[in-house]
């Protein structure tokens, strides 16, 4: 049976529940005490403030600089085990007018946490934690093993806290860019709804959205195995080396492979996007997650046209404005909602 945990101030005093805090910090609490403590600072918005003063006041009291890093990067790891809302920098316009800040809204770059869902389930089940970015985000993490992940816009990753299991297991629904931490006694899995990467310590990015024809692996460096899911069964498994990409089309049931510059598909997590000869049709799907819009074309013909280039800084109008120099076009916005036109 399913059941939830909720602790609040009146079931802890505070001096009890900082002792637990001052303990996770020095990387000495775990098990049951460690769920307790994610539960409690999980509760409200009052909770959260307070672990955040305990931890400040911790840390000033710590003269060794490499180990105020080492608690910063088990403070990064705690966000990314409890619901934290987002923080944004927002773009800066050249203008002041109304549409641009009304775009402002979306715009978000940087590292973004995540909005992150803790479920607690019976003793004997492993603990799975969400990672959910939505559209115009992208959102950094440090699992347990300290492999580092960048999920981008319109994504979730489900993984476990558990760390005394043969092997490390992550489920994707979206894209994500890898930087495993390599150990051959346990293999790191990334499942797919169409197949499963099978990696030891490598980089990689796997672009697998539930609205995508196509679910894309493209390899950066080491090694890695591409292997049947539970659901699809594929013809034999793949091996993928440095600068190889996996196209498996979802319509065919057929993977291909080829050459790639990495730097296009892996881009995103830099707060670029690249782009080579792509239709329109495709880099409307881009920009809709990069920017958290929703985009209409009245005239199907528009989508054929074909773009090269590298976005980064500039707005959805900016963007906009660039395409409507070299094709013709003309657009409207309505709110969070973009319709362009043959001119």
């Amino acid at each position: 049976m399913c059941h939830s945990i909720r602790l609040n101030q009146d079931m802890e005093s505070k001096e009890s529940i900082k002792k637990l805090i001052i303990s996770h910090l020095e990387g000495e609490l775990k098990g049951s005490d460690l769920n307790r403590l994610l539960t409690w600072v999980e509760s409200s918005a009052e909770n959260a403030k307070f672990y955040v003063r305990v931890k400040d006041i911790w840390e000033s009291s710590i003269p060794d600089a490499s180990k105020i890093a080492e608690t910063d990067k088990e403070w990064l790891r705690f966000l990314n085990s409890i619901k934290k809302d987002f923080t944004s920098n927002i773009f800066s316009f050249k203008t002041n007018t109304q549409i641009y800040y009304r775009f402002a809204a979306v715009l978000i770059i940087g590292l973004l946490l995540g909005t992150l869902l803790v479920n607690y389930i019976k003793k004997d089940t492993p603990v799975f934690i969400s990672s959910v970015v939505p559209k115009g985000a992208v959102s950094q993490m440090i699992l347990e093993d300290s492999s580092v992940v960048f999920l981008n816009a319109d994504s979730e990753l489900r993984y476990s806290s558990e760390t005394n299991r043969n092997k490390r297991e992550v489920y994707l629904e979206g894209e994500a860019w890898f930087n495993v931490i390599s150990n051959k006694k346990k293999p790191f899995v990334v499942h797919t709804p169409f197949y499963d990467v099978n990696v030891t310590g490598t980089k990689f990015n796997v672009k697998s959205y539930e609205t995508d024809s196509e679910i894309v692996t493209t390899l950066e460096e080491g090694e890695v195995l591409i292997s049947s899911s539970e659901k699809y069964k594929l013809s034999e498994n793949v091996t993928l080396e440095p600068g190889d990409q996996l196209v498996f089309n979802r319509n065919t049931n057929k993977a291909t492979i080829q050459k790639v510059d990495t730097k296009i598909y892996t881009s995103w997590k830099d707060n670029k996007l690249m782009f080579l000869n792509m239709s329109f049709g495709d880099l409307i799907i881009l920009l809709e997650r990069k920017y958290g819009v929703e985009i209409e074309v009245e005239d199907q013909n528009i989508l054929k046209y074909h773009y090269t280039g590298t976005l980064k800084n500039e707005s959805i109008l900016e963007v906009l404005e660039m395409i409507k120099q070299t094709n013709p076009i003309k657009y409207q916005i309505d709110d969070q909602k973009v319709r362009i036109y043959k001119n």
